[in-house]
């Protein structure tokens, strides 16, 4: 099971980096960010197992949700785009709960733009 796991694992991380690439997570600045290394979003988004079965399950529930649903399918790209779409998703998960609080409140203007 770890190898199956290691290479599941693999395959993610390959997706990140790519569609928002300007945050660097190799040399942290210093900012511990919005939330900081105490805090539950980085205990529950660093565990690799928990993130994969979170986001699938948070994006069930979204499709559960009429209004959601009609907004990601009238004003999303994901159809044509659908790894994009994850890779930015996650992004914005990473920098949300890891980036310095400069990066995270770029991700969060990025975000607010597109859904105005």
């Amino acid at each position: 099971m770890e190898a199956l796991r290691c290479r599941i694992e693999a395959r993610v991380m390959s997706l990140s980096g790519l569609a928002l690439g300007q945050i660097d997570y190799e040399h942290p600045e210093g900012d511990p960010g919005l939330f900081g290394p105490d805090s539950m979003p980085w205990e529950v988004h660093s565990d690799f197992t928990s993130m994969l079965v979170g986001g699938i399950a948070s994006l069930l529930l979204q499709m559960l949700h009429p209004l959601a649903l009609a907004g990601v399918w009238d004003h999303s790209n994901f159809r044509q785009d659908m790894l994009g779409r994850l890779r930015r998703t996650g992004q914005f998960v990473a920098g949300t709960s890891f980036a310095p609080s400069a990066s995270a409140d770029w991700l969060i203007d990025i975000v607010r733009t597109i859904h105005l």
